[in-house]
């Protein structure tokens, strides 16, 4: 067994929470506790570090600034505290601290528990050592439950526990407006402008960044900070927030409470703007009771805009009734003219790909055998792939390695390297899990690519005798960037599709290597 060199140079850190408890005897008492334990201990005391902030809130700058200082010496460095609560009150910084540990840099003493922890401790050292972080830690959960039980109480009142947003104001006993404090009560020069955003969303005409250039017209500013005009975070944020009529969310649990303050707008005003966000970000319009073949699959090339559909009926002389569906965009050369385009001409261009792609059942055969015998182009693929994860695998376990000198040169703080090092392991068990899923793959990507052929080779005949919906998921599956140019449509087809409509008419069936199809992820 290796034998222990023992620290000979001290630093202390006595802690308090506040600058209240500063004020007191607190602090000084446990700097003489520790005098006393650094000469009776034959230690030489370098340097005190009092350190006044909380070891649960906040970055601990002054706890970090004495880790660097014990950190940058050469000798391994006796960091002694009154007691292991006054170090920690969490297993948050047990990471940095047992890496700093195992390095010889740092040993940890503690004077109440009579405990030093060090790079030889027993296995029973480090559980006394845990056993009293995890005493305080209790102690501050305990605090945490009364706390969240008093919030718990508010919200079931209807109370509001933060910030109120834009469009209500903090209105002490005075009458005066203060942030955070005080009953929340209508800003009553901006709720009529967050009653028009509302209102004006609705409609579907504008995106949410042509209603940001909207409220900088109408003067609507924060109310909060510089009181600058809002930006496209600000007004997402408001149009998806329940407390305007009259719930509020919390954002931690998700759960909802309605509240006591005046709301601003209605629920069903509400719940028209959620149809329009959500529609404009996946493609879920609805127009009326009626389905459209190309309902939010088709965007205006001149404005970006979902392009919208309606059915017009016209009557005949003679009483007959027909009905054509019109398709509506935006003029390239007048943005602000409408232009109506029949629904069926823009199917018809779209059969006329489809149709291209039809393989006789000879040249299927062929094409499916192609594929099937390219097993050496996938295993190099995967391969290939494997080794790049495996490089970047590694990469990620030496940023690992470096990040706790990082920290500690004090390139960002706490929360920063906790997340930091979140994200790192994060991204190394997801590159862990490719890896696997690329060795185990197998077949999966041929059988995928022979599932993709079937479905191209009689993709003209599937369309024509489909219904609506199966039509759209055709479209969906094959198309991308669908768009409307005025009266043309525009289009990408997905890899693969557009192999087929560029073969030649001889029909010839280029092999896998040759047509550079790959996997889709």
């Amino acid at each position: 067994m290796t034998e222990r060199t023992k620290a000979t140079k001290e630093i202390a850190i006595p802690r308090v929470s506040s600058k209240e408890q500063e004020e007191g005897y607190s602090i000084d008492a446990q700097k003489r506790r520790l005098e006393e334990y650094c000469m009776r201990n034959g230690l030489e005391l370098i340097k005190v570090f009092e350190v006044v902030e909380s070891s649960t809130v906040g970055d601990r700058k002054q706890f970090m600034e004495a880790l660097r200082y014990a950190r940058d010496h050469r000798e391994t460095i006796a960091v002694v505290t009154d007691k292991v609560d006054r170090l920690q009150r969490g297993f948050k910084e047990s990471p940095l601290l047992n890496d700093l540990i195992e390095r010889g840099k740092i040993e940890l003493h503690f004077y109440t528990e009579n405990c030093v922890i060090h790079k030889y401790s027993t296995s029973n050292e480090k559980l006394m050592w845990n056993m009293n972080v995890v005493m305080a830690q209790s102690f501050v959960d305990s605090l945490r439950d009364n706390v969240n039980r008093s919030i718990g109480q508010k919200l079931r009142m209807g109370e509001w526990i933060s910030t109120a947003p834009i469009g209500y104001l903090h209105e002490n006993i005075g009458g005066k407006h203060d942030r955070g404090k005080g009953t929340i009560v209508v800003d009553k020069m901006r709720a009529p402008l967050i009653r028009r955003l509302f209102e004006e969303y609705a409609t579907g005409i504008y995106t949410l960044s042509q209603m940001v250039k909207r409220t900088k017209e109408w003067g609507l500013r924060n109310s909060r900070g510089n009181q600058g005009h809002l930006c496209l975070s600000h007004v997402h944020s408001m149009i998806q927030n329940p407390f305007y009529h009259g719930v509020m969310k919390v954002k931690k649990t998700g759960k909802e409470y309605p509240h006591i303050y005046q709301p601003i707008i209605s629920k069903e005003l509400f719940d028209q703007c959620q149809q329009v966000r959500l529609g404009r970000s996946n493609g879920g319009f609805k127009w009326g009771s009626k389905d459209y073949i190309f309902r939010g699959l088709i965007k205006c090339a001149t404005t970006g805009r979902i392009v919208t559909a309606d059915t017009k009926t016209k009557t005949s002389a003679s009483g007959n009734t027909t009905q054509w569906v019109y398709l509506r965009a935006w003029n390239p050369d007048n943005p602000k003219k409408k232009v109506h385009v029949r629904e069926d001409k823009i199917i018809a261009e779209v059969q006329k790909v489809f149709d291209a792609m039809h393989l006789d059942p000879e040249l299927l055969e062929k094409a499916v055998k192609a594929i099937r015998n390219s097993s050496d182009a996938e295993k190099d693929y995967y391969n290939q792939k494997i080794k790049e994860l495996q490089t970047e695998h590694i990469k990620i376990i030496k940023r690992l390695d470096r990040l706790t000198d990082i920290f500690l040169d004090g390139e960002f703080n706490e929360d920063e390297y906790r997340a930091k090092r979140k994200q790192l392991e994060q991204k190394r068990d997801d590159i862990t899990k490719e890896m696997e899923q690329n060795n185990q793959a197998d077949n999966n990507f041929a059988e995928r690519l022979v599932d993709m052929v079937k479905i191209a080779s009689a993709a003209g005949k599937t369309f024509k005798g489909s219904t609506i919906e199966k039509k759209r998921k055709l479209i969906n599956l094959v198309f991308a960037n669908l768009s409307l140019n005025g009266q043309k449509l525009e289009f990408d087809l997905r890899p693969l599709f557009d192999e087929f409509v560029k073969m030649d008419e001889n029909g010839e069936w280029c092999t896998l290597e040759d047509s550079n199809l790959r996997p889709t992820d």
